[in-house]
């Protein structure tokens, strides 16, 4: 038999089947490089279109600053007030007049006691010839004292209670007046009530301005922000055709609230800096009449963090209410 020459041949490999599309799975590092960067992107985008009408934004953020310097301005006043009196303590002071034929022993003796009470915090003794050189200080009727015979002023105990309420030192009051070698005892509670009230009624004054003009704010946002979906209301459609999600489309108009408020913030700092500034040489000179080395402190960097701060937190929020509401009602058909 003749032997075949022919060698075995492979079969074909068949041919492979299409798949069709297939879906692609995007890596966690991806999608968060991805997030970042569109939102680096969306904050420069942001300020671009800021500063690239700079009128109608600038106005805008004057408004907002206007807003917010008056509740700031007030608040600062209240610190400055505060700090003003930080050497009262809260507690009325208590003058107790001695009597003129009691002698300088007697009152020694008895301001002792006094300090012994637990009631009683401090006594300060003024003899006679200190009250007398104090008042001819702050008389100016010195030419018109040193004529007298003899001195007119008695002795003065200056006692500083401990905390208490108004009754019992009402009943402190009454027993220093009972004693024989007191004249007369005057208890300045009414000046401590008033002055805490007043404390308590700039502080509420300001938080109530503060509520009304931040809810402003809000609404000056939401109507500038408003006003930016409609102007680019063809660009959202073509956006949410593609496949745009409302978060995408979200995005820069949150950035834009954020620099409505953050410019707003800084001019208020602006305007209230330059508000201490022109108070500060009147007040420094009424302190100065005074005897007093008191002056204005001014809006620091904290303060500028806080309304820079808050003021970019009432811009994203006013963003993010205007977004949510109009961008629902832009939808393709």
């Amino acid at each position: 038999m003749k032997q075949s020459t022919h060698k075995h041949r492979r079969p074909a490999p068949e041919p492979r089947k299409t798949a069709g599309a297939v879906a692609a799975r995007t890596r966690l590092g991806d999608r968060w490089l991805s997030w970042t960067r569109h939102h680096r992107e969306m904050a420069l985008e942001a300020l671009r279109r800021f500063f690239a009408t700079p009128i109608a934004s600038g106005m805008t953020a004057l408004v907002i600053a206007i807003a917010l310097a008056l509740p700031s301005a007030l608040h600062l006043g209240m610190v400055n007030f505060q700090r003003a009196v930080a050497g009262w303590d809260g507690q009325p002071q208590i003058s107790v007049f001695m009597r003129k034929s009691a002698n300088s022993e007697a009152v020694q003796t008895y301001a002792e006691a006094l300090r012994a009470n637990p009631l009683i915090g401090e006594v300060a003794y003024i003899s006679p010839e200190q009250a007398l050189q104090e008042f001819q200080q702050t008389s100016g009727l010195g030419d018109l004292l040193t004529g007298l015979d003899n001195n007119p002023l008695p002795a003065v105990l200056l006692v500083r209670p401990q905390s208490a309420p108004s009754d019992r030192l009402q009943a402190l009051a009454e027993q220093l007046r009972a004693n024989p070698l007191t004249d007369a005892v005057v208890l300045d509670l009414a000046w401590v009530q008033r002055l805490a009230r007043l404390s308590q009624l700039g502080q509420r004054l300001a938080a109530g301005l503060a509520l009304l003009l931040a809810m402003g704010v809000l609404l000056v946002v939401v109507n500038t922000i408003r006003l930016h979906i409609e102007n680019r209301r063809e660009e959202i459609l073509v956006v949410k055709l593609v496949g745009g999600t409302n978060a995408f489309v979200r995005r820069p108009f949150l950035y834009s609230g954020l620099c409505y408020g953050f410019f707003g913030g800084a001019l208020a700092w602006l305007l209230v800096a330059f508000g201490v500034a022109l108070m500060a040489g009147p007040v420094a000179g009424l302190a100065a009449s005074y005897g007093s080395g008191y002056t204005l402190d001014g809006p620091g960097f904290g303060y500028f963090l806080a309304l820079t701060g808050g003021a970019a937190g009432l811009g994203l929020m006013g963003a993010w209410i205007a977004v949510t509401r109009h961008t629902r009602a832009i939808e393709p058909r």
